[in-house]
């Protein structure tokens, strides 16, 4: 049985301010022509673990941890020297690697899809409300949130082909709602490349599938969620799958508590404060774990109609959402896709 550790366990990327809820992965494998390998380890601050079928050893712990590290290096705010702290520093701009462009491309396209819910220039408000690398000693007043807001706007972005431009000294990036279902695609690239089509790659919390197991069976992913009236998680339902990605957001397992008020970590770029909505958790199929990673986050601030909506007109999109209906009950629904998904019904 694997076990999809939290996604928002401090990574080096501290995925701090998108991701709460986790999922758990039950992958009971029956040995035929083929073996069963598996890797786990720690990177990126969190777990990862990777099961694959082959006539033999294919790939080495070092492998992926070195592929990991490159992630780490391009786009982790807890490295010194990572890319996108060097931008986060600079003045202007600076030259960015392919890894960067990438998930960067990626994440002005969701941030058009969802007319600036998500966006990566979030980051000042992100340690403002203290999510992010530094601990702070008081939150925002609103006249602090005003002036952050002016830092605030992936517009203020200007990419020419590996240069990366700022309009203003202040913007700062945060890829963490999309960098680890990006490095969870890279991972997974690599298994293919090297012939491996059966395989389940997870990186804290968010998975990629290829394949069925050799006697044909579906892998199954267990989705875990709050129980009714937010008591202890448990597994809501159990999926099957045969390729994919799956990633989960949510807001019930990382917040503060300011007295009586909740402040969640998930922050509405357009507003500058933590979201309040009647969204619990969105879990999310899709082709590629950074495309589901990204609109997952985008999709927990909207409410339950929105969201609903959102994703019926975005057919690469399956949702399965937990929220708090009018009697404040903890309740689910899905999308007729996600629910062709479910093995336990």
């Amino acid at each position: 049985m694997f076990s999809l550790y939290n996604k928002t366990s401090r990574f080096s990327f501290t995925k701090g301010f998108v991701i709460v809820l986790f999922v758990c992965l039950f992958c009971s494998f029956n040995v035929h022509e083929e073996q069963k390998y598996s890797l786990t380890g720690l990177a990126q601050g969190t777990s990862y673990n990777i099961s694959y079928y082959s006539n033999n050893e294919k790939i080495k712990k070092e492998t992926v941890d070195s592929i990991l590290a490159v992630i780490d290096s391009s786009m982790s705010l807890y490295k010194p020297y990572s890319v996108i702290n060097k931008f986060n520093n600079s003045k202007e701009g600076i030259e960015i690697d392919e890894n960067f462009r990438t998930v960067l491309k990626k994440s002005l396209q969701v941030y058009d899809d969802t007319q600036g819910v998500f966006d990566i220039t979030v980051a000042p408000l992100v340690q403002a409300w203290g999510f992010g690398v530094n601990e702070i000693d008081n939150y925002p007043t609103p006249s602090t949130i005003k002036t952050i807001k002016n830092c605030v706007g992936s517009n203020l972005l200007k990419l020419n082909g590996s240069y990366l431009a700022k309009v203003k000294p202040c913007v700062k990036i945060d890829m963490n709602g999309i960098a680890q279902g990006y490095s969870v695609d890279l991972v997974a690239d690599y298994l293919l490349k090297l012939g491996i089509s059966q395989f389940v790659v997870e990186i804290g919390g968010e998975l990629r599938i290829s394949g069925v197991k050799p006697d044909g069976t579906l892998m199954r992913i267990g989705i875990e969620g709050p129980g009714e009236h937010d008591q202890t998680p448990e597994i809501r339902h159990i999926i099957g799958l045969e390729n994919g990605a799956i990633t989960t957001s949510g807001n019930y397992r990382k917040f503060k508590q300011n007295g009586s008020k909740k402040i969640t970590h998930l922050i509405d770029p357009r507003t500058g404060y933590p979201i309040e909505n009647n969204l619990i958790s969105v879990t999310l199929y899709a082709n590629k774990a950074i495309t589901a990673d990204g609109y997952d986050n985008a999709i927990m601030a909207m409410d339950i109609k929105k969201a609903l909506k959102f994703v019926e007109t975005h057919n690469e999109l399956e949702a399965y959402i937990i929220y708090h209906n009018e009697e404040g009950k903890v309740v689910d629904t899905m999308t007729t896709g996600f629910k062709k998904l479910l093995i336990d019904e």
